[in-house]
């Protein structure tokens, strides 16, 4: 995987293009991974893990988006997308919801292994919405499975 993540930013690189995200149960695993790369900081705008439905409020999800939709939803992915590429002036933002084989008992609605994410595109105003089925192990499995797709959608975008 990491040569797929060094073309992502090779190619934000040379688009002149930003990027930052807003992660909740990835737990910043996608800023890490992108970060891991040399000259990253010349496309890399900020990550927010954002694990309580305030911190996402407070970064720009509407309340009445997790109150329709719930937290776990593609919805909520897609305003968090969006909500750090305009906080950020990036891009690109990603958002990245849902529960790993857990119970939330603040947030008890949704399945507890499924995912969502949202790749968001500033210059277009369009969106790449994916839910995932996640069925590993460990919450680290889990976590590089979710980042593989989220990589592999950014190359597609950026091809």
């Amino acid at each position: 995987m990491n040569d797929k993540v060094e073309q992502v930013v090779h190619k934000l690189i040379e688009r002149k293009e930003t990027i930052a995200t807003m992660e909740s149960c990835t737990g910043g695993c996608l800023a890490n991974t992108l970060t891991s790369i040399p000259g990253v900081s010349e496309v890399f705008h900020f990550g927010a893990v954002t694990y309580s439905n305030g911190y996402k409020i407070k970064m720009g999800v509407p309340k009445s988006t997790i109150d329709a939709y719930t937290v776990y939803s593609k919805e909520v992915a897609r305003a968090m997308a969006k909500a750090i590429s305009d906080f950020t002036t990036s891009t690109y933002g990603v958002g990245v919801t849902g529960k790993m084989n857990i119970e939330d008992p603040a947030n008890p609605s949704g399945e507890d292994d499924v995912v969502y994410y949202a790749i968001y595109s500033k210059s277009s105003n369009t969106y790449l919405t994916k839910e995932l089925k996640v069925s590993m192990q460990t919450r680290k499995e889990n976590k590089e499975y979710i980042i593989s797709y989220i990589i592999d959608d950014l190359l597609a975008i950026l091809s």
